[in-house]
Formats: C-alpha cells, structure tokens, sequence
C-alpha cells in the first residue's frame, strides 16, 4: 500500500512537472469564464499524455480521480480546496509541503493531504494571494492578509521559517453566529446574553479579552449584531474579518508599507482619520500598538458604544496591557492619567477562553467601577468557576438594576 502511494506521487510529481513548462509556454491560464472548459480538456489531454510517458498508468488506482486531482495542482489551490470547502474545519495549517494539519472541533488532528513538493506550494500561495495585489516572497516573506471568502490567512517563508512555506488560514462561518447559538452551545448562559445585549443596545464601550483562537472576533461580530441598523458604524482592522448586518458600515483596512518601505497605513492612521467621518461607533479588530490612546480618547469623547478586542490572559490583565500599549504610543503620561482614561472608556471587559478540550466560552464578565488610590477598580458580573459552573454576580451591578427583572427572557 505504501508502495503505491509511492509510485502515485512520484507520477504526479512527474506529470506537474511536465506541464508546468508546458503552462509557461502556451499560457493556458485564464480567469475568463468561458475558456475555463478548453483550458480544463486541454490539461486533461497533456496529463493523460505524460500519465503514459511515466510507464505507470497501470500502477495508478483511479486514472479520472488522479487526473482531477494533478490538474487542481496545476491551476487550482491543490489539496487545499477540498479543506477550505469543509463547513466543520476552523482552521487550516499547512507547516511545508509535506504537513498540512485542520482544527475541528477545537482539536488539532493531522490530515491524509499534502503538496507535490515546495513548488507546487509556493504556487499555490501565488494563486491564495493573487487578488490581494501583495506580495511574498525572500524580500517579504511574511503576509497577513484575507481569502476572497472573507478566511485569514498568515504565510511565512524560508529563511524566517525552517519548515518550508506555512501557511496558517483560519475560517469564519459567513453569517457568523447568533446569541441563540452561543447559548446553546454553552458559550455563555441566557442572562449572560440578555446582559451583553443590554450593554451594546445602551451603547457601553466593550472590551473583548482572551487568548488566541479564543473566539474574540467571533464575539465581536455576535455583540456588533445588537447596534442599531441606524447607526454609521466604522470597522477598523489589519485584515477584514468583521462582517457586520447593518446596512451603513464602512470597512477600513490597513497596509503594510512596499519593497521600497513606503506607502504604509496603521490602524493608528485610520483611526485618526475615522474620527472625521462622523461615526456613531468605531470598531476596533484588535488594540495591539499605540493607536491604543487614540482608541481610548475616542471612547471617552463622544463615541459611546465602541469596541475591540485585545490578547491578554485575564481582565486585569487586560487593563495592564491596555497601560502598555497607550505607553507605545510615545506620549509622557503618568500612570495615573493612563489608567484614569482606561476606567473612564472602557465599562464592560468581557473574556474569553479556548478549553483543552477546544470548548470556547465565556469565562468572566467584569464592569469597570472607577478609580482608587490609583488603581483600576472592577467587579465582577459573571464568571465560570473551576468547577465551570457559571456564578451570576449580577445583583452587584448597582448601575442597571433593570437587568434584575430580566431574567432567563431572550
């Protein structure tokens, strides 16, 4: 059986290699909808061809399977359309030609599926990316960009990485997903829901905590679904992956500076420039430099109802990470400035968890309650406990005790 695989991949290497000069020469690629049947028979022609020349057509199980799957190398995404097609795979990590492993269910399990070799990968990264007019290569070999579905995807390359190319693409399900879904998949409980509803349709700056593949985004759009249709909302991210309902949302994206390291947009910028285009919320991906202050200044001076999301281990330890970054920012500030802006812009920290079991949930809920003696006082609303049972603090919350009467309702 091994000795099979064997021979398959070493007649598809054969075959690739054949026709991808063949390519060069007769420019048998179009994007053009009508030739995409004769660019198809042709390749199938060449492949059946060179199938013979290899002296193994007899060793290959199924010739049609072998002949779609070279020709999907060739002048497709090679094994990889078959993973991005799945509904249940979250994330897609392609570590070299060789290993490409998929996140399903929260765990991480290695797949049957691999490329011809680092050629035909590094093609393919060119076919990933070829709408994004950006580049990767030796003079760049990092990107962070999206698919045309809406996927992220990160690549780096040798030297940076000694694997070969890897490639990292994580999915987001096009509609994202409902306070119903979450609730029933024990994301959060249905008070948990009623109160994030609250604090979003009452306009309070949310701020989403957690580790990596934690769900923060995912949160972030299911939160962003309680704004008001009427409201001009702003998104602000390095690589778009907000996908907002609302009918009067504007979409602003970041850019790495070129090979001749210019033309550069931070987030920092487009915040700026985000505040002179009247928006009742700005939405933030994520707080990671110095355009930290600017997000915190807007927060505090008129622009009620913002959020964004931050990597940090804890709430508290958000709130440190938040004094950081505002230090990042080059301005001389006392900590005790910084950390007063903080308690006055932000009102809701809420965090969140990935299990090892892959289960995400919401793990606390905390509300921002002022300053004392110089340091950020918070409560808590909600938090899991080590028996991940969730305890409901919320008759502390003196501020919204309309939220007592609400109850499991939806």
């Amino acid at each position: 059986m091994h000795k099979d695989t064997n021979i398959q991949k070493q007649v598809q290497s054969f075959v690739y290699h054949h026709l991808s000069e063949l390519i060069q020469h007769r420019n048998m690629i179009s994007d053009e909808v009508e030739n995409k049947q004769k660019i198809f028979d042709d390749l199938k022609k060449e492949v059946e061809i060179n199938l013979k020349k290899s002296g193994h057509a007899h060793r290959i199980k199924d010739n049609d399977q072998f002949i779609k799957d070279t020709i999907e190398e060739i002048i497709g995404l090679g094994p990889l359309k078959k993973l991005l097609q799945h509904e249940n795979i979250s994330e897609i990590m392609i570590n070299g030609a060789q290993e490409i492993y998929v996140e399903i269910g929260g765990k991480i399990k290695k797949t049957k599926y691999h490329f011809l070799d680092e050629r035909s990968l590094q093609n393919v990264i060119k076919r990933l990316i070829s709408h994004t007019h950006r580049r990767v290569d030796e003079s760049s070999p990092m990107l962070d960009t999206r698919l045309q579905d809406g996927s992220r995807i990160n690549i780096i390359l040798p030297p940076l990485s000694l694997n070969g190319p890897t490639i990292t693409i994580r999915k987001f399900k096009p509609t994202g997903f409902s306070f119903l879904e979450l609730v029933a998949s024990d994301y959060m409980n249905q008070r948990m829901a009623n109160y994030l509803r609250f604090m979003v349709e009452h306009r309070k700056n949310i701020l989403v905590a957690g580790g990596t593949g934690s769900g923060k985004t995912s949160l972030l759009n299911t939160l962003s679904d309680r704004i008001d249709p009427s409201e001009r909302i702003v998104t602000i991210e390095d690589a778009a992956e907000l996908n907002l309902s609302q009918p009067h949302v504007i979409r602003l994206e970041s850019r790495p500076s070129n090979t001749e390291n210019v033309g550069e947009v931070t987030i920092r910028d487009l915040l700026k420039n985000a505040l002179r285009m009247r928006p009742n919320r700005i939405i933030i991906g994520e707080c990671r430099s110095n355009e930290t202050l600017d997000m915190l200044s807007a927060m505090n001076t008129g622009h009620d109802g913002s959020m964004s999301t931050i990597h940090a281990n804890s709430p508290r330890d958000a709130l440190a990470r938040l004094e950081t970054l505002v230090l990042m920012s080059g301005m001389e500030l006392p900590h005790r400035a910084i950390r007063e802006q903080i308690a006055s812009a932000i009102d809701v920290i809420v965090f969140v968890k990935r299990g090892r079991d892959g289960q995400r949930m919401i793990t606390q809920i905390v509300e921002m309650k002022g300053m004392e003696e110089g340091t950020i006082i918070t409560q808590d609303i909600f938090f899991r406990d080590q028996e991940d049972a969730i305890q409901d603090q919320m008759f502390l919350s003196s501020e919204y005790p309309s939220l007592q009467k609400m109850g499991t309702s939806s």
